[in-house]
Protein backbone atom coordinates (compact mmCIF):
# COMPACT_ATOMS: atom_id res chain seq x y z
CA UNK A 1 0.00 0.00 0.00
CA UNK A 2 1.58 3.28 -0.81
CA UNK A 3 2.40 5.45 1.97
CA UNK A 4 0.24 8.85 2.34
CA UNK A 5 1.06 11.88 4.54
CA UNK A 6 -1.80 11.18 6.47
CA UNK A 7 -0.51 7.66 7.27
CA UNK A 8 2.87 8.95 7.94
CA UNK A 9 1.73 11.25 10.58
CA UNK A 10 -0.46 8.57 11.84
CA UNK A 11 2.26 6.42 12.34
CA UNK A 12 4.35 8.72 14.14
CA UNK A 13 1.64 9.76 16.56
CA UNK A 14 1.61 5.47 17.69
CA UNK A 15 5.79 5.63 17.37
CA UNK A 16 5.49 8.69 19.64
CA UNK A 17 3.02 7.08 22.36
CA UNK A 18 5.53 3.95 22.47
CA UNK A 19 8.69 5.09 22.68
CA UNK A 20 7.21 7.66 25.30
CA UNK A 21 5.77 4.29 27.44
CA UNK A 22 9.61 2.36 26.66
CA UNK A 23 11.09 5.34 27.97
CA UNK A 24 8.61 4.84 31.29
CA UNK A 25 7.49 8.30 30.69
CA UNK A 26 3.53 9.71 31.11
CA UNK A 27 2.05 8.82 26.93
CA UNK A 28 1.45 11.99 25.99
CA UNK A 29 -0.39 13.73 22.92
CA UNK A 30 -0.42 17.31 22.33
CA UNK A 31 -3.19 19.06 20.66
CA UNK A 32 -3.98 22.05 19.51
CA UNK A 33 -6.70 23.83 22.13
CA UNK A 34 -9.84 24.19 20.14
CA UNK A 35 -11.89 26.81 22.49
CA UNK A 36 -12.17 30.63 22.05
CA UNK A 37 -9.12 31.35 24.27
CA UNK A 38 -6.84 29.99 21.40
CA UNK A 39 -9.25 31.66 17.89
CA UNK A 40 -8.57 34.66 16.66
CA UNK A 41 -9.74 37.08 12.95
CA UNK A 42 -7.51 37.41 10.94
CA UNK A 43 -8.12 40.96 9.69
CA UNK A 44 -5.86 40.38 6.53
CA UNK A 45 -6.99 36.65 5.69
CA UNK A 46 -10.56 37.58 6.71
CA UNK A 47 -11.15 34.26 8.66
CA UNK A 48 -10.85 32.47 11.91
CA UNK A 49 -8.06 31.35 12.67
CA UNK A 50 -6.69 28.90 15.24
CA UNK A 51 -3.99 30.07 17.62
CA UNK A 52 -0.63 28.57 18.65
CA UNK A 53 -1.99 27.34 22.37
CA UNK A 54 -1.69 23.29 22.69
CA UNK A 55 -2.85 21.25 25.32
CA UNK A 56 -1.21 18.14 26.44
CA UNK A 57 -3.62 14.92 26.51
CA UNK A 58 -1.80 12.27 29.28
CA UNK A 59 -2.43 9.07 29.89
CA UNK A 60 -2.00 8.99 33.61
CA UNK A 61 -4.54 11.90 34.25
CA UNK A 62 -7.57 10.99 35.53
CA UNK A 63 -9.72 13.35 33.75
CA UNK A 64 -7.71 12.98 30.41
CA UNK A 65 -7.80 9.18 30.28
CA UNK A 66 -10.65 8.05 28.67
CA UNK A 67 -9.97 10.61 25.49
CA UNK A 68 -6.47 9.44 25.66
CA UNK A 69 -8.10 6.04 24.46
CA UNK A 70 -10.17 7.16 22.69
CA UNK A 71 -7.53 9.13 19.96
CA UNK A 72 -5.36 6.29 20.21
CA UNK A 73 -8.24 4.18 19.09
CA UNK A 74 -9.44 6.40 16.57
CA UNK A 75 -6.13 6.57 15.47
CA UNK A 76 -5.90 3.10 15.09
CA UNK A 77 -9.11 2.36 13.14
CA UNK A 78 -7.92 5.58 10.62
CA UNK A 79 -4.61 3.53 9.93
CA UNK A 80 -6.61 0.33 9.36
CA UNK A 81 -9.03 1.50 6.80
CA UNK A 82 -6.18 3.99 4.63
CA UNK A 83 -4.30 0.41 4.41
CA UNK A 84 -7.06 -1.42 3.40
CA UNK A 85 -7.73 1.03 0.90
CA UNK A 86 -11.20 1.73 1.56
CA UNK A 87 -13.37 4.71 3.40
CA UNK A 88 -15.98 4.58 5.95
CA UNK A 89 -18.26 6.75 7.66
CA UNK A 90 -17.88 8.26 10.71
CA UNK A 91 -21.03 6.32 12.02
CA UNK A 92 -19.24 2.95 11.29
CA UNK A 93 -16.03 4.37 13.04
CA UNK A 94 -18.38 5.38 15.79
CA UNK A 95 -19.32 1.58 15.90
CA UNK A 96 -15.66 -0.10 15.30
CA UNK A 97 -14.07 1.59 18.29
CA UNK A 98 -16.89 0.98 20.66
CA UNK A 99 -16.85 -1.93 22.78
CA UNK A 100 -16.69 -2.79 26.60
CA UNK A 101 -13.17 -2.98 28.26
CA UNK A 102 -12.58 -6.74 29.56
CA UNK A 103 -13.30 -7.41 32.91
CA UNK A 104 -15.29 -4.07 33.30
CA UNK A 105 -18.33 -2.63 32.31
CA UNK A 106 -16.93 0.51 30.79
CA UNK A 107 -17.74 1.26 26.91
CA UNK A 108 -14.71 2.86 25.32
CA UNK A 109 -17.22 5.20 23.81
CA UNK A 110 -21.09 5.48 24.62
CA UNK A 111 -22.08 7.96 21.82
CA UNK A 112 -21.13 9.42 18.52
CA UNK A 113 -21.45 12.59 20.56
CA UNK A 114 -18.43 11.33 21.99
CA UNK A 115 -16.48 10.36 19.37
CA UNK A 116 -16.85 13.11 16.44
CA UNK A 117 -14.93 15.76 18.42
CA UNK A 118 -12.02 12.98 19.75
CA UNK A 119 -11.95 12.68 15.40
CA UNK A 120 -12.11 16.91 14.97
CA UNK A 121 -9.22 16.68 17.55
CA UNK A 122 -7.38 14.42 15.96
CA UNK A 123 -7.58 15.97 12.71
CA UNK A 124 -6.20 19.25 14.60
CA UNK A 125 -3.21 17.43 15.58
CA UNK A 126 -2.66 15.71 12.61
CA UNK A 127 -3.19 18.85 10.41
CA UNK A 128 -5.49 17.20 8.27
CA UNK A 129 -8.92 16.38 7.19
CA UNK A 130 -10.86 13.47 7.69
CA UNK A 131 -11.34 12.87 4.38
CA UNK A 132 -7.85 12.43 3.62
CA UNK A 133 -8.09 9.85 6.66
CA UNK A 134 -10.82 7.95 4.55
CA UNK A 135 -13.80 9.10 6.58
CA UNK A 136 -16.89 10.35 5.24
CA UNK A 137 -20.42 11.94 6.66
CA UNK A 138 -23.23 11.45 5.26
CA UNK A 139 -24.53 13.93 2.00
CA UNK A 140 -26.38 16.80 2.95
CA UNK A 141 -26.37 19.76 0.56
CA UNK A 142 -27.45 20.17 -3.48
CA UNK A 143 -26.63 21.70 -6.52
CA UNK A 144 -27.95 22.52 -10.13
CA UNK A 145 -26.76 24.82 -12.99
CA UNK A 146 -24.20 25.36 -15.80
CA UNK A 147 -21.36 23.02 -14.38
CA UNK A 148 -20.16 19.31 -15.16
CA UNK A 149 -19.02 17.01 -11.80
CA UNK A 150 -16.62 14.76 -12.48
CA UNK A 151 -16.83 12.50 -9.72
CA UNK A 152 -14.53 9.75 -9.63
CA UNK A 153 -14.97 9.43 -13.56
CA UNK A 154 -18.34 9.86 -13.71
CA UNK A 155 -19.54 12.73 -15.20
CA UNK A 156 -22.81 14.37 -14.07
CA UNK A 157 -24.60 17.56 -15.81
CA UNK A 158 -26.11 19.62 -12.92
CA UNK A 159 -28.20 21.03 -15.83
CA UNK A 160 -29.77 17.61 -16.22
CA UNK A 161 -30.63 16.90 -12.83
CA UNK A 162 -34.22 17.71 -12.47
CA UNK A 163 -36.16 18.22 -9.47
CA UNK A 164 -33.68 16.74 -7.18
CA UNK A 165 -30.21 18.02 -7.84
CA UNK A 166 -26.83 16.64 -7.71
CA UNK A 167 -26.64 15.65 -3.82
CA UNK A 168 -23.00 17.14 -2.47
CA UNK A 169 -20.88 14.56 -0.78
CA UNK A 170 -18.90 14.90 2.22
CA UNK A 171 -15.61 14.42 0.19
CA UNK A 172 -15.42 17.06 -2.38
CA UNK A 173 -11.90 17.30 -2.25
CA UNK A 174 -9.63 17.23 -5.89
CA UNK A 175 -8.77 13.41 -6.40
CA UNK A 176 -12.52 12.57 -5.66
CA UNK A 177 -14.67 15.71 -7.46
CA UNK A 178 -13.34 17.44 -10.31
CA UNK A 179 -15.06 21.05 -11.81
CA UNK A 180 -16.15 20.62 -15.90
CA UNK A 181 -17.77 22.50 -18.47
CA UNK A 182 -18.61 25.59 -15.98
CA UNK A 183 -20.58 28.59 -17.71
CA UNK A 184 -22.16 30.27 -14.30
CA UNK A 185 -21.49 33.69 -13.04
CA UNK A 186 -21.92 33.59 -9.61
CA UNK A 187 -23.00 30.86 -6.94
CA UNK A 188 -26.13 31.41 -4.82
CA UNK A 189 -25.88 29.49 -1.87
CA UNK A 190 -29.27 29.52 -0.37
CA UNK A 191 -30.03 28.49 3.42
CA UNK A 192 -33.62 26.54 2.90
CA UNK A 193 -34.21 23.38 0.87
CA UNK A 194 -37.86 24.52 0.10
CA UNK A 195 -36.59 27.82 -1.01
CA UNK A 196 -33.86 25.86 -3.11
CA UNK A 197 -36.37 24.12 -4.43
CA UNK A 198 -38.51 27.04 -5.75
CA UNK A 199 -35.51 28.41 -7.39
CA UNK A 200 -34.84 24.92 -9.13
CA UNK A 201 -37.98 24.36 -10.10
CA UNK A 202 -38.48 28.57 -11.62
CA UNK A 203 -35.29 27.47 -13.70
CA UNK A 204 -33.34 30.69 -11.82
CA UNK A 205 -30.08 29.46 -12.74
CA UNK A 206 -30.89 29.02 -15.74
CA UNK A 207 -32.26 32.72 -16.60
CA UNK A 208 -29.71 34.21 -14.33
CA UNK A 209 -26.55 31.88 -15.16
CA UNK A 210 -25.31 30.48 -11.93
CA UNK A 211 -25.24 27.91 -9.80
CA UNK A 212 -27.83 27.38 -6.83
CA UNK A 213 -27.01 25.37 -3.68
CA UNK A 214 -28.46 24.56 -0.46
CA UNK A 215 -26.74 23.53 2.30
CA UNK A 216 -30.18 22.55 4.43
CA UNK A 217 -29.83 25.35 7.57
CA UNK A 218 -26.21 24.90 8.47
CA UNK A 219 -24.20 23.79 6.11
CA UNK A 220 -22.54 20.76 5.89
CA UNK A 221 -18.30 20.71 5.94
CA UNK A 222 -18.68 19.12 1.80
CA UNK A 223 -21.36 21.68 1.48
CA UNK A 224 -18.75 24.89 2.57
CA UNK A 225 -15.54 22.92 1.00
CA UNK A 226 -17.21 22.90 -2.36
CA UNK A 227 -18.34 26.56 -1.94
CA UNK A 228 -14.43 27.43 -1.02
CA UNK A 229 -13.30 25.56 -4.61
CA UNK A 230 -15.84 26.85 -6.88
CA UNK A 231 -14.66 30.63 -5.47
CA UNK A 232 -11.02 29.55 -5.11
CA UNK A 233 -10.69 27.79 -8.62
CA UNK A 234 -13.36 29.01 -10.77
CA UNK A 235 -13.16 32.57 -8.91
CA UNK A 236 -17.15 32.59 -8.56
CA UNK A 237 -18.54 35.08 -6.74
CA UNK A 238 -20.60 33.72 -3.56
CA UNK A 239 -23.74 35.01 -2.66
CA UNK A 240 -25.98 33.88 0.45
CA UNK A 241 -29.40 33.86 1.12
CA UNK A 242 -30.94 33.55 5.02
CA UNK A 243 -33.39 33.82 6.78
CA UNK A 244 -33.60 37.31 8.48
CA UNK A 245 -32.23 35.92 12.20
CA UNK A 246 -29.66 35.51 14.04
CA UNK A 247 -29.42 32.19 13.21
CA UNK A 248 -29.70 33.23 9.28
CA UNK A 249 -26.65 35.61 9.88
CA UNK A 250 -24.61 32.88 11.97
CA UNK A 251 -24.72 30.70 8.91
CA UNK A 252 -23.55 33.09 6.71
CA UNK A 253 -20.83 34.32 8.91
CA UNK A 254 -19.78 30.69 9.09
CA UNK A 255 -19.45 30.14 5.43
CA UNK A 256 -17.58 33.93 5.29
CA UNK A 257 -15.49 33.34 8.02
CA UNK A 258 -15.37 29.59 8.89
CA UNK A 259 -16.36 28.64 12.89
CA UNK A 260 -14.60 28.63 15.92
CA UNK A 261 -14.83 24.71 15.83
CA UNK A 262 -13.56 23.99 13.07
CA UNK A 263 -10.81 26.76 13.31
CA UNK A 264 -8.25 24.64 11.74
CA UNK A 265 -9.92 24.05 8.69
CA UNK A 266 -11.02 27.78 8.03
CA UNK A 267 -8.97 28.21 4.82
CA UNK A 268 -10.23 25.30 3.56
CA UNK A 269 -14.21 25.75 4.27
CA UNK A 270 -14.02 29.65 4.77
CA UNK A 271 -14.82 32.31 1.63
CA UNK A 272 -14.23 35.38 3.05
CA UNK A 273 -15.25 37.59 -0.36
CA UNK A 274 -19.03 36.24 0.00
CA UNK A 275 -21.47 38.72 0.29
CA UNK A 276 -24.86 38.77 2.04
CA UNK A 277 -27.70 39.06 -0.34
CA UNK A 278 -30.62 38.69 2.35
CA UNK A 279 -33.37 38.75 3.93
CA UNK A 280 -32.57 41.45 6.18
CA UNK A 281 -35.25 42.77 8.13
CA UNK A 282 -34.76 46.65 6.05
CA UNK A 283 -36.48 44.60 3.02
CA UNK A 284 -39.82 44.49 5.03
CA UNK A 285 -39.99 48.06 4.15
CA UNK A 286 -38.35 48.32 1.11
CA UNK A 287 -40.35 45.82 -0.68
CA UNK A 288 -43.56 45.87 1.20
CA UNK A 289 -43.41 42.69 2.87
CA UNK A 290 -46.80 42.70 4.92
CA UNK A 291 -45.97 42.67 8.72
CA UNK A 292 -48.17 40.25 10.12
CA UNK A 293 -45.81 37.86 8.33
CA UNK A 294 -42.96 38.46 10.36
CA UNK A 295 -42.08 36.55 13.63
CA UNK A 296 -41.50 38.74 16.72
CA UNK A 297 -37.85 38.32 18.63
CA UNK A 298 -37.94 36.45 21.79
CA UNK A 299 -35.42 36.58 24.57
CA UNK A 300 -32.93 34.64 23.31
CA UNK A 301 -32.99 36.56 19.88
CA UNK A 302 -32.46 39.74 21.13
CA UNK A 303 -29.45 38.20 23.51
CA UNK A 304 -28.17 36.24 20.27
CA UNK A 305 -28.07 39.47 18.31
CA UNK A 306 -26.71 41.89 21.18
CA UNK A 307 -23.71 39.54 20.78
CA UNK A 308 -23.37 39.20 16.93
CA UNK A 309 -22.91 43.07 17.32
CA UNK A 310 -19.73 42.43 19.59
CA UNK A 311 -17.92 40.07 16.76
CA UNK A 312 -15.48 41.51 14.57
CA UNK A 313 -16.95 39.95 11.96
CA UNK A 314 -19.84 41.67 11.93
CA UNK A 315 -18.69 45.36 12.76
CA UNK A 316 -18.81 46.58 9.41
CA UNK A 317 -21.62 49.68 9.77
CA UNK A 318 -23.94 47.45 7.23
CA UNK A 319 -24.36 45.09 9.25
CA UNK A 320 -24.13 46.95 12.80
CA UNK A 321 -27.17 48.95 11.08
CA UNK A 322 -28.99 45.75 9.83
CA UNK A 323 -28.19 44.28 13.78
CA UNK A 324 -29.73 47.25 15.26
CA UNK A 325 -32.73 47.40 12.87
CA UNK A 326 -33.30 44.17 13.94
CA UNK A 327 -33.66 44.97 18.02
CA UNK A 328 -35.62 48.08 16.60
CA UNK A 329 -38.27 46.98 14.95
CA UNK A 330 -38.76 43.50 17.18
CA UNK A 331 -38.92 41.34 14.53
CA UNK A 332 -37.75 38.66 12.34
CA UNK A 333 -38.59 36.81 9.55
CA UNK A 334 -38.36 33.35 7.39
CA UNK A 335 -37.62 33.31 3.87
CA UNK A 336 -40.82 31.92 2.33
CA UNK A 337 -42.33 34.94 4.14
CA UNK A 338 -41.46 36.38 0.50
CA UNK A 339 -44.45 34.16 -0.69
CA UNK A 340 -46.77 36.67 0.93
CA UNK A 341 -45.82 38.47 -2.22
CA UNK A 342 -46.57 36.07 -4.67
CA UNK A 343 -44.73 32.37 -4.68
CA UNK A 344 -42.33 33.78 -7.41
CA UNK A 345 -41.57 36.73 -6.08
CA UNK A 346 -38.58 35.80 -4.80
CA UNK A 347 -37.02 34.44 -8.28
CA UNK A 348 -38.64 36.98 -10.27
CA UNK A 349 -38.85 40.57 -8.17
CA UNK A 350 -36.37 40.16 -5.28
CA UNK A 351 -33.09 38.17 -6.05
CA UNK A 352 -32.93 39.48 -9.40
CA UNK A 353 -33.69 43.11 -8.11
CA UNK A 354 -30.62 42.65 -5.16
CA UNK A 355 -28.07 41.15 -7.75
CA UNK A 356 -28.62 44.07 -10.33
CA UNK A 357 -28.03 46.36 -7.64
CA UNK A 358 -25.80 44.81 -6.04
CA UNK A 359 -27.56 45.56 -2.99
CA UNK A 360 -25.52 43.23 -0.69
CA UNK A 361 -23.88 43.03 2.98
CA UNK A 362 -20.31 42.73 3.67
Amino acid sequence: MKETPQKDRLKKLGNNVVGQVDKKKNPDIELPIRTLSNIYFDEKTGLVKLGSKVSHRTYMNVAHTRKFMQTLLIAAECKKIIDQGVSTSIRDLYYAIKHTIEGTKENTVEGQEESDPVLEDLEAALNTLREKLHLKADRKGYVAGPITINDSGDRIDCRRMGSSGWAIPSNVEEEMIKFENCSADFVLVIEKDAVWQRLNEDKFWKTHNCLIITGKGQPARGCRRMVNRLNKELKLPIYVLTDADPWGYYIYSVIKQGSINLSFLSDRLGTPSAKFIGLTTQDVDQFNIPKNVTIKLNQGDVKRTGEMQKYVWFKPKEWQHELNNMIKVGYKLELEALSAKGIKFISEKYLPEKIQKKDFLP
